[in-house]
């Protein structure tokens, strides 16, 4: 069985060169960073998302009503106990809505 490797194409947003992209070093959670020769735009290739799944929400917010202070669905979690008030806010203070 052979390896076979996807190669991903790097296109610049802004002028959408796929020639003269080189590597521009990596951001700070360690994702690469790309600089284009024709426009100078500095991105990044796959940026990594920072976002909590809806499930994961609902889910907060279901321990959260059940009696849980909002530090403990943090820590049981593992996230930010503002996280969970924050959601608390936009949710308006009331299990399902």
């Amino acid at each position: 069985m052979e390896k076979t490797e996807v190669e991903t194409k790097k296109q610049c947003p802004r002028c959408e060169a796929e020639d003269g992209q080189m590597k521009n070093g990596c951001n700070r959670s360690g994702t690469q960073r790309i600089v284009c020769r024709h426009c100078k735009k500095s991105y990044t290739l796959e940026p990594k998302q920072n976002a909590y799944s809806e499930e994961t929400r609902a889910l907060a917010l279901k321990i959260y009503y059940a009696g849980a202070s909002g530090r403990a669905v943090g820590k049981v979690l593992n996230m930010s106990k503002a996280n969970v008030y924050n959601w608390i806010k936009k949710n308006g203070s009331k299990p399902g809505g």
